[in-house]
């Protein structure tokens, strides 16, 4: 007896670990050669489904700008009718004086210092060099950064999920991403855990031959937005909760 229910609780956990399965996907091309690609994928052993919206594009053609918001007037939509951007997403954590909470670079000039803390152990950067993330001790200034701005977890690196990351507390997530190739990607997920978004971008295929080598979480629950410009000139576009502090561009070259 004692046998049987060891069994049944192993099968239980094995269960419980069970992949996502993607159950649909739609893609639609931008401007620039940006494609934006939403699926829809479900967890069978919780009966969870969730959404995942990417904004992918090749760092050949486009490269990413970190767009300030100081006062919090203007939302994520209402900032792209006046900005030359193909895409975007929220930025990084700011204080309740919406001061930013690690480094921002802008156009090549420093808003704010690079921080050491736990929780910020990444930047996001486009430079000569194209779209990186790396780890806060990587960075350095000396190589022509046009943006950056620093955040965490890392939820990928090597392709692999970071391991210990919070599998208990359920959001909204905005990320960005890149390949070993020459694409990268910001996106946004309904809600789900730090530990689930990892383990989606590391084993799942979101897109054809999209291999995600790095990823790093932003800005995520109330704050969390997406904006893609459709050929046709409309927009898709998920709102943010809140008012931001900065936004995360696609823009090309």
């Amino acid at each position: 007896m004692r046998l049987r229910y060891a069994v049944f609780f192993l099968v239980l956990a094995a269960t419980a670990q069970a992949d996502w399965t993607i159950l649909s996907t739609v893609s639609e091309p931008g401007l620039s050669g940006v494609v934006h690609r939403h699926v829809v994928l479900e967890n069978g052993a919780r009966s969870e489904r969730i959404t995942v919206d990417l904004a992918i594009f090749s760092t050949k053609s486009c490269t990413l700008r970190v767009l300030q918001n100081k006062d919090g007037a203007e939302s994520l939509a209402d900032l792209m009718r006046h900005e030359k951007c193909v895409a975007a997403v929220n930025g990084g954590y700011f204080d309740e004086k919406f001061a930013p909470i690690g480094l921002r670079m802008a156009n090549g000039q420093l808003i704010a210092p690079l921080q050491r803390a736990r929780l910020i152990t990444g930047v996001l950067v486009a430079s000569s060099r194209g779209v990186q993330i790396v780890r806060s001790r990587e960075f350095s200034q000396r190589r022509g950064v046009a943006a950056a701005i620093q955040c965490g977890p890392f939820l990928v690196d090597r392709g692999q999920p970071i391991s210990g990351l919070n599998d208990s507390h359920l959001a909204r997530r905005t990320f960005a991403a890149t390949t070993g190739g020459s694409r990268a990607l910001i996106g946004v997920c309904s809600g789900v855990s730090l530990a689930e978004l990892a383990k989606i971008l590391a084993t799942t295929s979101l897109a054809e031959d999209l291999k995600i080598e790095r990823a790093l979480n932003l800005d995520g629950g109330s704050s969390s937005a997406f904006w893609f410009a459709r050929e046709n000139g409309n927009a898709f576009s998920i709102s943010e909760q809140k008012s931001v502090r900065d936004f995360v561009g696609i823009v090309p070259k």
